[in-house]
């Protein structure tokens, strides 16, 4: 017969889950110690964001940042496969929290990663700096960990549609003025700058800052780790899935693949051919 007090098991009830982010009672809600009905009306959605996953409540310089970096990455039109998946997911006659489900679920190391890992690379080349390292060795020696380990692909720098993506220089001159004015420190912003120095040194042309090299500047002068870069894109473009998935469904349609019906893909498999009678039941 067990000992256990209605205390212990109300106490195993709520230890169950243990969590710092909400607390929760009949009638009453706090985010991070903060009453719900103190936020709501007086501070901002990027507020809300940064309070739920960093516990406290950001200056207004910093929320601002934050705000741009989510700004920037919204949308990249249906050539971005997330977009262009909302867009067809809607077609087949599905509600918009699944074609967001649909989009959201592609935002993986290839499509939606990149920030994630650009963050991680800056960090690596700073705990090289901090070890001793110049910055110009640091950044060369990133860059090879990061080539050894990975791949070719720099994350964070070059666009396959944009000779120079329009959002990374206004982002960097958002970081700039924060750092002049002392709500960053900015040594995100120039570490990122000398790699794209570098990739200039070695390639011989310039590979330009791209969207997600920008926003993980921001995201890494804010604190934000690498995992919750990659978060946050995922809350920034989900907007933008929302808003096609939308449009989508008011445009109508049934099953609107990738590409029009009358583009048909090249064939690689064997020449036509007949079933032999020995495989016939």
């Amino acid at each position: 017969m067990s000992s256990k007090t209605v205390e212990d098991v109300e106490n195993e009830v709520r230890d169950w889950w243990q969590t710092g982010i909400i607390d929760m009672e009949p009638g009453k809600i706090h985010y991070g110690g903060y009453a719900i009905e103190d936020l709501i009306g007086n501070i901002s959605f990027p507020t809300m964001i940064w309070l739920m996953t960093r516990g406290e409540l950001p200056s207004a310089p910093q929320a601002k940042l934050l705000e741009a970096a989510l700004v920037s990455a919204v949308d990249h039109g249906p050539q971005a496969p997330s977009i262009a998946i909302a867009r067809m997911a809607a077609t087949c006659g599905v509600g918009l929290n699944n074609a967001m489900a649909s989009a959201v679920n592609v935002l993986g190391d290839v499509h939606g990663g990149a920030g994630e890992q650009a963050v991680a690379l800056y960090h690596d080349i700073a705990q090289r700096m901090d070890a001793g390292q110049h910055m110009t060795a640091a950044v060369s020696d990133g860059l090879d960990h990061q080539i050894a380990e990975h791949g070719k692909h720099v994350p964070g720098f070059g666009h396959r549609f944009h000779p120079v993506d329009p959002r990374a220089p206004r982002l960097l001159a958002l970081v700039s003025e924060a750092a002049q004015e002392g709500h960053v420190s900015g040594r995100y912003g120039e570490i990122a700058s000398a790699i794209e120095a570098e990739l200039l040194a070695r390639k011989g042309k310039r590979i330009p800052m791209n969207i997600d090299g920008a926003t993980a500047v921001i995201y890494a002068e804010l604190g934000f780790a690498p995992e919750l870069a990659r978060g946050l894109f995922c809350l920034s473009r989900s907007v933008g899935i929302l808003a096609h998935a939308w449009e989508q469904t008011q445009q109508g349609g049934r099953n609107k693949g990738p590409i029009p019906r009358r583009m048909i893909w090249n064939y690689t498999g064997p020449d036509r051919r007949q079933v032999p009678d020995s495989a016939k039941s």
